[in-house]
């Protein structure tokens, strides 16, 4: 029997209780698409929080998905520290040099103070403006770098690696620092209206940290971290593998798992089945390259890897699509949820 139709926020409520909503729940993470629809560059569309919500709000009635975003771009936090932003045209922006030149740098370091960072604010601005604009009709997702991972834009990724290493002192003072920043950045977009904190934090992944040093570092990181923000976080893995630290990741408090698409959409689901909601895993890369009978076929696919009994969310692998990713494709993902998305999943029976 089919149910009855769900709001977004209703449909991933349920499926975050592991139960099946009316249909699979499907997030496009889209952020730099918002300047296509305005016809405006990415450096203008981000320049202003009321272009973010504009494109927001049409991406969501364009592709009818389930969530707003109300990300702007990665090196944001960094450029809160002081950093540099470069921007481009058909990308997204990135970090410039590293704000911390040199270890030492890090006993001096203070966490900017969010009601003087301008960049910071355009955020919380975007946030309160959708919230005012769509209530609870569908989830708002805010971002925030894991503490454990943001060192990547502050110092660079070999730099960082060593002070992990060598300098355990100095690491735990970084952490120390950026966890206060973290909790106290999450904290400042729930106030303002988002949902969900999604708690970026590709560096714990098992591509880059081997399980028994996760353990000792940006497990604890996550654990202390997630304790302190005041609403329910997703933690994404931003491409990387997550497989052997399920369970882990599972101890840290949060409750969705962003994967990748290098592991085994099925193993995910059954490892996290209960524990964990899997959000992903169509790969964004490829995406790029898609026919509209491909797209149909992945979405297909990963709805019956994944789909039943909730606890999934179709979404891409990274957090964030591609500039070079086509509306048609995007409208193409979109109309395959919508076609085999509906639970329940009869279908299934005759999948191949």
């Amino acid at each position: 029997m089919t149910q009855k139709t769900m709001s977004s926020l209703q449909r991933v409520l349920t499926s975050l209780s592991h139960k099946e909503p009316d249909r699979v729940p499907f997030f496009l993470l889209t952020t730099m698409h918002g300047a296509k629809e305005l016809g405006i560059s990415i450096e203008q569309y981000f320049s202003q929080a009321r272009n973010v919500v504009e494109g927001q709000l049409r991406m969501r009635e364009k592709y009818r998905h389930d969530c707003y975003y109300s990300f702007f771009y990665a090196p944001i936090e960094v450029e809160a520290w002081g950093g540099e932003v470069l921007f481009y045209d058909d990308g997204p922006p990135n970090s410039g040099a590293p704000i911390i030149r040199n270890a030492e740098n890090i006993k001096h370091l203070t966490p900017p103070k969010i009601e003087e960072t301008p960049c910071l604010l355009k955020v919380l601005e975007a946030t309160r403006l959708l919230k005012n604009e769509v209530g609870d009709d569908a989830p708002i997702i805010g971002v925030a770098m894991s503490p454990y991972s943001l060192p990547v834009m502050q110092m660079g990724f070999d730099n960082y690696i060593e002070l992990m290493l060598d300098q355990p002192d100095l690491f735990a003072q970084l952490m120390k620092v950026n966890e206060a920043f973290c909790i106290a950045w999450s904290n400042a977009q729930l106030e303002a209206g988002a949902t969900a904190i999604c708690y970026f934090d590709p560096v714990s992944s098992t591509t880059i940290t081997p399980r028994e040093m996760y353990l000792k570092t940006g497990f604890n990181v996550a654990r202390q971290t997630l304790a302190q923000i005041k609403g329910p976080t997703a933690t994404h893995m931003a491409s990387g593998r997550c497989l052997p630290i399920v369970e882990d990741l599972a101890n840290t408090g949060t409750a969705i798992i962003g994967v990748s698409v290098l592991e085994d959409l099925a193993e995910l689901k059954s490892a996290c089945r209960g524990k964990l909601t899997v959000l992903g895993n169509l790969n964004g890369i490829e995406m790029r390259r898609w026919t509209l009978e491909q797209a149909e076929s992945k979405v297909k696919d990963a709805i019956a890897r994944a789909g039943s009994g909730g606890g999934f969310i179709l979404s891409d692998n990274h957090g964030e699509i591609p500039w070079q990713v086509s509306d048609e494709i995007l409208m193409a993902i979109s109309e395959a949820v919508h076609k085999w998305g509906k639970y329940p999943l009869t279908w299934l029976e005759d999948h191949g």
